[in-house]
C-alpha cells in the first residue's frame, strides 16, 4: 500500500495513550504538538471540534516508521492558546508556516481534514514552498446556492446554536455533529477517542466563536484552486452525501478545479470518522498515481 493512502485509511481500533506535548512558542502565541517517526515530514491538520481527530495515525507503526508525523493542537483547542478576538484561516496558516519553521521543516506533506482542508489549502496559496503535497479530507468549502440554500443552511444549523447561546454546550456540539456527520457519529468517536466529546465541549469557544465565524469569511475560488501546483488527494467519506449532498459538491469542487487532484472515497466512513476509519478499509484502497506522492 502506498504510504500516502494509508495515512487516509488507517486507525486503530482503540487508541493507546500518546506522549507529553511539546510547546513552541510563536509570535505571541503558544501550539502544543507532538512528533512521533522518522522520515518526510507529514504534518496533520485537525478539524474543528475535536482537537484530536488524527490521534490514531500517531498510533500506526505503518505511518510512524516511514515518515515523520507531526500533529498540532491549533490556536483555542486543548492546551494550545486561547485568544481574544477573530482568528481568520490565513492566520492559522500563518501559525502552521511558524510551526515548521519552529521545527526547521522546509517542506512537507500537508494533510487537512475538514477546516484544516481549508488551512492546507491557504497554506498552499500563501507559502507553496513549504507544501510538497496535499491530503484534503472534506475541507469545508464554501459553495453556492443562492438565498435558498444559504436560508437553509442556516435554519439546519440554529439549533446548535441556540444551545450554544443558551450555554448547553455539550448540546450545541451534539447538535452540530449531528447536523454534518449524522446520528451516529457518536458511537465511533467514543469507541475511538474516548475523551474526545468532553474537550470539544471545553474548545467550544473557539469553535462556535471563531472558527465558524472564520470559514463564513474565508474565500477560496477557481482561480485561486489553479495556482495550487502540488499533487492533492481529495478525500471523502464513501456516506458523507447520505449525511449532506454538500460533501459531493466539496468534493466535485476540489476535482475539478485542482490541477494535480485525484479523487478517493473512503468505503463505509461518514465525516465523523473520515480520519479514524476503520482498519479493515486498507484492502479496498487505491495507491494514488501521482509520482510526486511518496510510495
Amino acid at each position: 500500500m502506498r504510504g500516502w493512502t494509508a495515512l487516509c485509511v488507517l486507525a486503530l481500533p482503540m487508541v493507546a495513550a500518546c506522549g507529553t506535548m511539546n510547546r513552541a512558542v510563536l509570535d505571541g502565541i503558544e501550539l502544543e504538538y507532538e512528533v512521533r517517526g522518522g522520515g518526510e515530514p507529514v504534518v496533520l491538520v485537525h478539524a474543528g471540534i475535536f482537537a484530536d481527530w488524527f490521534k490514531p495515525l500517531l498510533q500506526e507503526p505503518a505511518l510512524t516508521g516511514r515518515y515523520r508525523m507531526i500533529s498540532y493542537h491549533r490556536v483555542g483547542y486543548a492546551g494550545s492558546n486561547r485568544v481574544a478576538g477573530p482568528v481568520s484561516i490565513a492566520q492559522q496558516a500563518a501559525h502552521l508556516r511558524a510551526l515548521l519553521r519552529h521545527l526547521r521543516i522546509e517542506r512537507a506533506h500537508i494533510v487537512g481534514h475538514s477546516s484544516g482542508g481549508n488551512i492546507a489549502l491557504q497554506l498552499a496559496l500563501d507559502a507553496p514552498e513549504m507544501v510538497q503535497s496535499l491530503v484534503i479530507m472534506e475541507a469545508a468549502l464554501p459553495v453556492s446556492g443562492g438565498p435558498e440554500r444559504m436560508l437553509a443552511t442556516r435554519a439546519a444549523m440554529a439549533p446548535a446554536f441556540e444551545a450554544f447561546r443558551a450555554g448547553d454546550k455539550a448540546r450545541a456540539i451534539d447538535l452540530f455533529m449531528r447536523s454534518v456527520s449524522g446520528p451516529g457519529y457518536r458511537a465511533t468517536l467514543d469507541r475511538v477517542l474516548p475523551a474526545a466529546f468532553s474537550q470539544g465541549v471545553a474548545d467550544a469557544d473557539t469553535f462556535f466563536g471563531q472558527e465558524l465565524p472564520a470559514l463564513q469569511q474565508w474565500s477560496f475560488k477557481r482561480e485561486d484552486a489553479t495556482r495550487i501546483a502540488q499533487p492533492a488527494l481529495a478525500v471523502v467519506g464513501e456516506k458523507s452525501p447520505e449525511v449532506a449532498p454538500i460533501w459531493r459538491e466539496r468534493q466535485e469542487i476540489l476535482l475539478a478545479w485542482l490541477p494535480r487532484a485525484e479523487g478517493f472515497a473512503l468505503p463505509g466512513a461518514t465525516a465523523s470518522h473520515i480520519s479514524t476509519a476503520a482498519s479493515q478499509s486498507r484492502q479496498t484502497a487505491p495507491a494514488p498515481n501521482t509520482t510526486a506522492i511518496p510510495a
